[in-house]
C-alpha cells in the first residue's frame, strides 16, 4: 500500500511540473513572409567601402579574346557601336576568335577589316564538321585520314591571308567525336602536324580547353556553382559521358610540353583559375605557354592576395582578354579589378549573380605589369601585332 502511495504522489509531482513548464512556454510566432528561393536571392551589401570608378583603361590596351560573329551575329551597326565603345575605354584593338577556316575568314575580315582595318585582329579556328552530318561522326570531315596535313596546309594560306592566330574552342575535347563515338581527345597524335604547323608559322593556339572545375562536379548542395548550374544544366560535364576535369588538362598539357616551339596560350586563366598554384606549376616546366584573363576575373577577384602575386610573379605571361564584346559596365570592372584596391564589387553588370554567389577585390598593379598585360605581351607573340598596334593607339580619341 505504501508503494502504491508513493507512485501515485511521484506522477501527481511530475503532471504539476509539466503545466508549471507549459504555462511559462511563449505560443511560437508563425513567420508570414514567404520563403526566398535561391534563383531570386539579390543581397544589397550593407558595406561602406570608397569606389573608384574608372571608365577607360591606364594604356590603351589589346583585347585578346573577342566573339564578334557569337555576339553580333554580322550586325554592322552593332560593329560600329561597338568600336566606339572601344574608344570610350582606350582598347586599340580586339581580336576576334570567331572566323573559320576557308571562306569564313575572307567574309569575317570583310565585316571587320574593311571599316576599321586598324582596330581588328583576327584568329582562326579549324572546321572539323566540314561537308558532314550532324549526329554522324563517320561523316565528319576530321575522322578522314588526311584531315590534319589538310588543315596545316589551310593554316599556311591564312596567315598569308592576314590570320594571326588559331583558336581551339572547347567543344575540342568535350563534343567532337571519332567515328566510333568516342571522344576526340586533346593529346591524339592525329592532331600533331597542326601543332607543328601553328609553330613552323609562328601562330599562336588559343585553346578553351575546360569550364569551371564545378561544372564537373555534381549539381548538388556541396556545389558552390549552384544556381549558374540551375539555370543552365547544359553547362554541366559531370558523368561517364565526359572526361573529368583532371584529365582534360593533363591532356593538353602533354601537347604544349610536346611542342615546344609553339605558343600556346590557355583561355581562361588555362580553364583554372580557382587553382593558381596549379597553373603556375604548368608555367614553370612550359616556358611556351602563356593565358589570357577572359571572363576570368570573377574567380581571380575572389583571391586577391593569391591573384596579385601570381600576376607579379608571371607578368610577362598574361594576356588581357575579356571574352566580349561587353557594355562600358562590364569593361569597368576590368579596369577596376587591374588598377584599384577597391574592395567587394561586382564583376559585371548583370543580374547578381550572373556566376558565383561573391564579388570580388581589386589587385591594383603597378604601371609596368599593366603594360604588359595590356599590350606588350600581346605584342611580342602575335606577329605583326607590334606595328598594328601602334597604328591603332594613334587613333585613339584623347580621354577628356
Amino acid at each position: 500500500m505504501r508503494l502504491l502511495w508513493l507512485v501515485c504522489a511521484l506522477i501527481l509531482a511530475f503532471s504539476s511540473t509539466l503545466r508549471l513548464y507549459s504555462s511559462q512556454e511563449k505560443p511560437t510566432e508563425t513567420s508570414t513572409q514567404p520563403p526566398v528561393l535561391l534563383q531570386d536571392f539579390r543581397p544589397h551589401s550593407m558595406l561602406r567601402v570608397p569606389i573608384t570608378v574608372l571608365t577607360h583603361c591606364k594604356f590603351p590596351a589589346i583585347d585578346i579574346h573577342t566573339h564578334f560573329v557569337q555576339r553580333l551575329h554580322g550586325s554592322t551597326e552593332q560593329r560600329d557601336q561597338y568600336v566606339r565603345v572601344m574608344d570610350d575605354n582606350q582598347i586599340a584593338i580586339s581580336v576576334s576568335m570567331d572566323a573559320t577556316l576557308g571562306k569564313s575568314l575572307d567574309e569575317h575580315q570583310r565585316f571587320l577589316c574593311k571599316e576599321h582595318p586598324e582596330r581588328f585582329a583576327i584568329f582562326v579556328n579549324i572546321d572539323w564538321q566540314g561537308t558532314g552530318k550532324l549526329g554522324d561522326w563517320t561523316s565528319w570531315d576530321c575522322n578522314r585520314p588526311d584531315f590534319a596535313r589538310r588543315v596545316a596546309e589551310q593554316l599556311r594560306t591564312a596567315k598569308q591571308q592576314g590570320a594571326c592566330g588559331v583558336k581551339f574552342f572547347k567543344q575540342f575535347g568535350l563534343e567532337y567525336r571519332n567515328s566510333d563515338g568516342s571522344l576526340i581527345r586533346i593529346d591524339d597524335p592525329r592532331w600533331d602536324p597542326i601543332w607543328e604547323a601553328c609553330g613552323e608559322l609562328r601562330l599562336p593556339v588559343l585553346i578553351h580547353s575546360a569550364d569551371p572545375a564545378a561544372f564537373f562536379l555534381p549539381i548538388d548542395a556541396n556545389n558552390e556553382r549552384y544556381e549558374e548550374l540551375l539555370r543552365h544544366p547544359e553547362w554541366s560535364f559531370y558523368g561517364k559521358d565526359f572526361p573529368s576535369f583532371d584529365e582534360l588538362l593533363a591532356a593538353l598539357n602533354r601537347v604544349v610540353a610536346k611542342f615546344p616551339k609553339t605558343i600556346f596560350i590557355g583561355a581562361h586563366v588555362a580553364s583554372n583559375a580557382e587553382d593558381l598554384e596549379t597553373v603556375s606549376q604548368w608555367l614553370d616546366h612550359n616556358p611556351n605557354l602563356y593565358l589570357d584573363t577572359a571572363s576570368r576575373i570573377s574567380e581571380l577577384g575572389r583571391q586577391p592576395n593569391t591573384a596579385r602575386n601570381f600576376f607579379m610573379k608571371y607578368q610577362d605571361r598574361i594576356l588581357f582578354g575579356t571574352d566580349g564584346p561587353w557594355p562600358d559596365q562590364r569593361l569597368s570592372c576590368y579596369w577596376r579589378f587591374f588598377e584599384t584596391r577597391d574592395d567587394y564589387f561586382p564583376y559585371s553588370e548583370k543580374e547578381f549573380p550572373p556566376q558565383g554567389l561573391w564579388q570580388i577585390y581589386g589587385i591594383e598593379l603597378p604601371d609596368e605589369v599593366l603594360k604588359k598585360i595590356y599590350f606588350e605581351n600581346a605584342c611580342r607573340l602575335i606577329s605583326g601585332m607590334s606595328e598594328k598596334y601602334e597604328r591603332a593607339a594613334a587613333t585613339l580619341p584623347a580621354i577628356k
